[in-house]
């Protein structure tokens, strides 16, 4: 105890705990700062070693997995059991789309995977679920209450296996095997882009990319159509209509999913304006002009 002493009264200054020391006969006091750097670097080892290791990938992912739920798309910790089976089947295609390849999983051409495969990760769901206390029942269920119609289920040899049914961007996935190829116009009627008007001068100076998935999507119709299920986002203010006969008679390949969203890879990535059959503004529906190129 460190104190100082006054005429009438003693003042503490502070205090420490002292250790003695067995093998020597003198007392030393452990810098403070020195137990505190060794807690950190040992609480930092660990953490790194727990990350380290996966099973077929899927610690190494967890880390990128909770940034993902913090980011709004989860119900949080907690939540009812429909938001569980909501956040499950959301997840699922998360990792059915873009993650299949780096958690080493086994994709068929046609993107469907083992249930059994998936539940077997250390991951959690965008509920904070871990995979492996989920079922098939509930991958079943995920899959039959998605208003979106984001998967489909097969069984075969007596195993369940899941797939997104498009939005891929891993590369295993052929479109030949995942769709149903487009091969007269008259198979449909619409075929719509939708975008903002924020990105209109870049689609006008390049044409419309695919990014970074295997294929630009199309809806089968527009964004209040009731059947419409997919293909575009309900907020979009712009709407590209592709002109489907010139788009087959020069080669490009058009293929459409099991929900009716309309896929293409275009030419090499991208569709030129010149298979644009016009643009307009939504909902008002005013036509937009553009220079052919």
């Amino acid at each position: 105890m460190i104190c100082e002493l006054f005429a009438s009264s003693v003042r503490i200054l502070g205090c420490c705990r002292i250790y003695l020391a067995t093998s020597s006969p003198f007392h030393k006091r452990s810098p403070p700062f020195a137990f505190a750097a060794s807690i950190k670097n040992n609480t930092s080892n660990n953490m790194s070693s727990s990350f380290s290791h996966s099973n077929r990938g899927g610690r190494g992912l967890e880390m990128q997995n909770d940034r993902e739920g913090s980011r709004g798309r989860g119900r949080g910790r907690g939540g009812s059991s429909k938001d569980k089976i909501d956040a499950l089947g959301r997840f699922l295609t998360w990792i059915l789309r873009h993650k299949a390849s780096e958690l080493n999983l086994n994709m068929r051409c046609d993107g469907f995977v083992k249930v059994e495969d998936l539940l077997k990760l250390y991951m959690k769901t965008f509920a904070n679920v871990p995979l492996r206390l989920h079922t098939d029942d509930d991958v079943k269920e995920a899959v039959r209450k998605d208003n979106k119609q984001r998967l489909s289920l097969l069984e075969e040899g007596g195993e369940l296996l899941v797939r997104a049914n498009q939005g891929h961007s891993i590369m295993t996935v052929e479109s030949e095997s995942l769709l149903k190829a487009i091969l007269l116009p008259e198979e449909i009627t619409v075929c719509v882009h939708g975008t903002y008007k924020k990105n209109l001068d870049s689609i006008l100076e390049s044409g419309l990319k695919r990014m970074q998935r295997l294929h630009v999507h199309f809806s089968s119709g527009l964004p209040t159509d009731v059947e419409v299920i997919g293909g575009m986002r309900r907020d979009v203010n712009v709407l590209i209509f592709l002109d489907v006969r010139k788009a087959l008679e020069e080669g490009m390949k058009l293929y459409i999913s099991d929900i009716r969203v309309i896929l293409t890879e275009g030419f090499d990535g991208t569709i030129p304006i010149k298979y644009f059959e016009r643009i307009e503004s939504w909902p008002d529906r005013r036509p937009i002009p553009f220079q052919m190129t």
